[in-house]
């Protein structure tokens, strides 16, 4: 019996207006994400790789429903959730939260950090009173590596490191199937950035969460991520086993993002090449096609 996916989509598409004329009408349009589709298994981690623009946010913000798709579907739980609005979306919103790029910017600085981490325990009645919220927080707190007794304090009073696992800890209040992690270390320092994965693997470890996790650095990629989809302008080049998809690079645009990865060793960064890639657009109706079992190519 086939697993039912924690998450679906399927042939996501999203527009945005770039022009418009005198009387409000759309004149040009940009296509930020184009017929995206993919599957994300209970427990799982997929990496969404690619350059600046390529449209993986915004794959993210729409999976989060904090987005409207302009065609396409979103499948959670078997339930399709692409259209839901306000009171239909709030059981969805316990089971699928979001860990931001930017730790600071995602937290009230006139909350105390106890106060946003508890938050979404109260709005969602989890906890019937103050003290048990208190409780709650505090192992939380715990769970992510953090001293309770931080909980009085504000952000601007941590460092940038303990800062996201503060917004890590509000996002697994809930205790999520899924979480959408945009560029989660992208702002840290390079000595944090490992402490931070290692803390996301030990929550899916310990919670069952699965994860879609956005990210430039291939090298944690290849890490954390059982699966990795690399996109450019919009599309969704080439999907597959991370392992195989490292190995094998199968487009042209993966094997010119793997090479442009730096080496963490001198003699042989030093040898490095970087392979040209030449944006060629896909001929219209171009689909992906399965190359090896679960490896997926844009075909050219």
């Amino acid at each position: 019996m086939t697993m039912t996916p924690l998450l679906r989509v399927e042939g996501l598409t999203r527009d945005f207006v770039t022009k418009k004329d005198l009387f409000g009408r759309a004149t040009a349009k940009l296509r930020a994400v184009n017929d995206v589709s993919f599957e994300i298994a209970p427990g799982e981690t997929l990496g969404l790789v690619g350059e600046s623009g390529s449209g993986k946010s915004t794959t993210g913000r729409l999976v989060l429903r904090l987005d409207d798709a302009t065609d396409g579907r979103i499948f959670f739980e078997g339930q399709e959730i692409t259209g839901l609005r306000g009171g239909g979306l709030a059981p969805i919103r316990k089971k699928l939260q979001v860990v931001f790029q930017d730790p600071y910017s995602s937290l009230n600085p006139r909350m105390r950090v106890g106060e946003s981490v508890g938050e979404p325990l109260s709005v969602h009645g989890v906890v019937a009173n103050a003290s048990e919220r208190r409780d709650a927080v505090a192992e939380l707190f715990r769970k992510v590596g953090l001293d309770p007794r931080f909980m009085d304090r504000f952000p601007h009073q941590f460092s940038g490191g303990q800062r996201q696992r503060i917004g890590i800890a509000r996002a697994v209040a809930l205790s999520p199937k899924l979480i959408v992690a945009d560029e989660p270390i992208t702002a840290l320092d390079v000595s944090i950035q490992a402490q931070i994965i290692n803390l996301f693997l030990d929550l899916q470890e310990q919670m069952g969460m699965a994860y879609l996790f956005i990210a430039h650095d291939l090298g944690m990629v290849r890490y954390l991520c059982h699966r990795v989809a690399v996109m450019l302008r919009g599309r969704i080049v080439e999907m597959g086993p991370t392992d195989q998809v490292f190995a094998n690079p199968q487009h042209g645009y993966t094997r010119a993002l793997i090479s442009a990865a730096p080496i963490p060793d001198p003699d042989r960064e030093l040898l490095r090449r970087r392979l040209p890639y030449e944006l060629v657009p896909p001929p219209e109706g171009a689909q992906l096609a399965e190359v090896a079992p679960g490896h997926w190519v844009l075909a050219a």
